[in-house]
């Protein structure tokens, strides 16, 4: 198979998927990473290949100059595409497990720390990295930083661990009025959101006892300034209450990314376990249109230009 990335301008309503080829017979995270491009109806147009074979890729988002943002945790890297697939500056930030980012109106760069702690609850199949210097795998924060890569603060985000116990801030949406982040661990019981205006821990947004098996994977805001939320089975959307006013079946377990189209009437959603990649109709819960990537617990990232 050719390694040459295809990547076309990105469009208006371009859809990219981050489906790492996980082609490495001695860790189930590992292979060439590939993030692929569809158009609005998920018909494909191009694949971009990172340089060196690496660990999931992940964590998809544009910024405000229409670059494409992606993530490997495990390998400290963060990537940033433009047009055609070329590769552009990234700012010389710390070296840790960062997996997801936002942007603020001012230019603010917002980081979320995918790994915390330096204890692993259950066996797995790749090699989880601990920070450089430290015996630890992180701390599970929040980093924001001006647009040249300055950091500016380090929220102390409270966060679960997850089922593997290792797992910190591994998915956030920063909030429509831009005075809180919406976050979650993975697999785990708790909606948290953090005041990153006052700096300090805020109740959570949701959450449940352990030992339920109801979990958070991964939320976004709609234009409406509705929050949007994974659930595993189901896309949960919330009202400014905190309640949910609808709910969105879907096929299987293992749905987790998410991200708000431009369109309110539509979201784009993905499953980690079958690699199936969805659009739905927000207004009733349809799926528009849907792709499969062929490669299971492979999906990690999701975003529309």
């Amino acid at each position: 198979m050719s390694r040459q990335s295809t990547l076309k301008d990105f469009a208006k309503g371009d859809i990219f998927v981050a489906a790492t080829l996980l082609n490495d017979a001695n860790d189930d995270h590992a292979g060439d990473g590939r993030i692929i491009q569809y158009d609005a109806d998920l018909n494909e147009k191009g694949v971009f290949w990172t340089d060196a074979p690496g660990h999931l890729i992940g964590g998809l988002n544009f910024d405000a100059e229409g670059a494409l943002w992606a993530f490997d945790s495990q390998e400290f890297r963060i990537f940033r595409i433009g047009d055609g697939g070329t590769g552009l500056p990234v700012p010389d930030f710390p070296k840790r497990s960062f997996s997801s980012v936002n942007f603020g109106s001012d230019g603010s760069i917002y980081l979320g720390e995918h790994m915390r702690g330096d204890e692993i609850k259950v066996e797995l199949g790749t090699a989880i990295p601990k920070m450089p210097g430290s015996d630890r795998y992180g701390d599970g924060h929040i980093f924001r930083f001006d647009a040249n890569g300055q950091q500016l603060n380090e929220y102390a985000t409270e966060t679960h661990g997850g089922m593997a116990g290792f797992l910190g801030v591994t998915m956030a949406a920063l909030a429509p009025d831009e005075r809180s982040i919406v976050y979650t661990t993975e697999t785990g019981p708790r909606l948290m959101r953090y005041d990153i205006v006052n700096d300090q821990q805020l109740p959570d947004v949701l959450s449940y006892p352990e030992g339920q098996r109801e979990m958070f994977f991964g939320m976004a805001y709609n234009g409406k300034g509705e929050l949007m939320i994974t659930r595993g089975n189901r896309i949960d959307v919330l009202d400014d209450q905190a309640q949910v006013s609808r709910s969105y079946p879907l096929e299987g377990f293992g749905w987790a990314c998410i991200t708000a189209c431009a369109s309110d009437d539509y979201v784009l959603t993905s499953n980690f376990f079958s690699g199936d990649v969805a659009k739905v109709d927000t207004r009733n819960g349809e799926v528009v249109a849907s792709v499969k990537i062929g490669v299971e617990r492979s999906v990690a990232g999701i975003a529309e230009r």
